[in-house]
């Protein structure tokens, strides 16, 4: 359970932003970015909160935290480029508290933000793509690639074919790892175990 993380308010430009915030004794952090904010994605969605946990066990600080316009963050939907500036604000937070953002993770249309930062984020060494829902938003060509891009998608994700992002995932990174959660679909439902441990498996290889 998420039983150490505080509730926390941060800025990106004039808005405030809430998120859930866990500080692990080491210097590493991720952020983990949620679903399309309007289809009733917030930072409490089930995967978005099994990856903070993932990251937890494995010594990492996490923040998640509500894009603008969802929950008590301020302002309102920006069709992805200010949620992209607040996905660079909860990186400036996190570097203010003394930690280094190695990853960023994201699910569905928070896959697609963290994807699409131009410039991106230069500590990052590691993106992870939930269900990257690449039939519903267009994945324009990576600015950067980061070190490392790891995608994990269920097999019965009508979002997220396999076919077509076998064909995508070497263009956004062309050692981009691809693992597959058997029976789970783009919301994952009962395959959220099956998730965090084909996640946990994925952070901790080499």
């Amino acid at each position: 359970m998420l039983v150490a993380e505080r509730h926390v308010f941060f800025t990106a430009g004039p808005l405030r932003l809430e998120g859930q915030l866990y500080l692990a004794p080491g210097p590493d952090a991720a952020i983990i970015t949620h679903p399309h904010p309007l289809y009733g994605g917030e930072m409490s969605n089930p995967v978005v909160t099994t990856l903070a946990e993932v990251y937890q066990r494995l010594g990492y600080s996490t923040l998640r935290f509500n894009f603008r316009g969802v929950g008590a963050s301020g302002g309102d939907y920006d069709d992805g480029a200010g949620e992209r500036d607040d996905v660079r604000a909860a990186a400036a937070y996190l570097i203010g508290l003394g930690k280094t953002v190695t990853d960023l993770a994201g699910y569905s249309f928070g896959a697609w933000v963290n994807l699409g930062l131009n410039p991106p984020l230069a500590s990052v060494g590691r993106q992870v793509l939930i269900a990257p829902p690449v039939v519903f938003l267009d994945f324009a060509p990576v600015a950067a690639p980061p070190a490392e891009l790891v995608a994990l998608v269920g097999d019965q994700d009508r979002m997220a074919p396999l076919d077509r992002l076998r064909t995508l995932l070497p263009c956004w990174h062309p050692a981009a790892r691809l693992s597959v959660i058997p029976g789970a679909d783009h919301f994952f439902g009962t395959a959220l175990d099956r998730l965090a441990a084909q996640a946990t498996e994925a952070l901790r290889r080499v």
